[in-house]
């Protein structure tokens, strides 16, 4: 990258694990429902470790989302930023947890951690290999697509949701409203006939016999 992020958001996990897939699959829904202001790059790591520090360095704050092993519930969101974030990362990150790890350690040997340092992400189920999220991570996910918008915000930048929700419903869990049936209804125009009756054909039959 040749220009400074303000802020990256990166997504890493591996999406052929379950639910350490969680990661890159909450980036691209913020991708996908959401325009980000000038200077946030959403980026999708995966599991590329080392190869992501010129972004972590070139970044004035990161947010990484990530699966985090706890003691919790499968789905239960966790937040951690500054200090915290590098113990957690040694030692709670799913199975790539070396990666990221190596990864903020050269930034820090290297005096380029970003200015402000983030993680969020939730509980996993599982991490076994799968491309399908648990149920607990997957009813969670928008949960924490809600609160990638919510820190973003709070660090003075603006996710924009690309559609209007539907009424009582985030911009993540909203969708298209398609018709019910396969058929089109198309309204009738005026001074036109709609299609013939029973009604019709009876009235026009007594007529012809009046």
């Amino acid at each position: 990258m040749t220009n400074r992020n303000r802020l990256a958001i990166l997504g890493v996990g591996n999406v052929l694990c379950t639910d350490d897939g969680l990661g890159p699959m909450a980036v691209d829904r913020l991708s996908r429902d959401y325009s980000a202001s000038e200077g946030i790059a959403v980026l999708d790591g995966g599991t590329l470790g080392l190869s992501l520090l010129p972004i972590i360095e070139d970044s004035d704050q990161v947010l990484i989302v990530d699966a985090v092993r706890m003691d919790a519930p499968a789905g239960t969101l966790v937040f951690l930023e500054g200090a915290d974030v590098l113990p957690a990362v040694r030692l709670r990150l799913s199975v790539h947890q070396v990666g990221v790890a190596d990864l903020l350690d050269a930034a820090r040997i290297r005096g380029r951690l970003p200015r402000k340092l983030l993680l969020l992400g939730l509980v996993p189920e599982s991490i076994e290999l799968g491309y399908e999220l648990s149920a607990a991570v997957s009813e969670a996910l928008p949960r924490l697509v809600e609160a990638i918008v919510d820190a973003v915000r709070e660090l003075g930048f603006e996710l924009t949701p690309v559609c209007t929700p539907v009424s009582g419903s985030s911009p993540v869990e909203s969708r298209r409203e398609w018709p019910r049936s396969g058929r089109r209804s198309v309204p009738r125009e005026s001074g036109t006939r709609g299609p013939a009756t029973d009604h019709d054909a009876s009235r026009r039959s007594g007529d012809r016999h009046g």
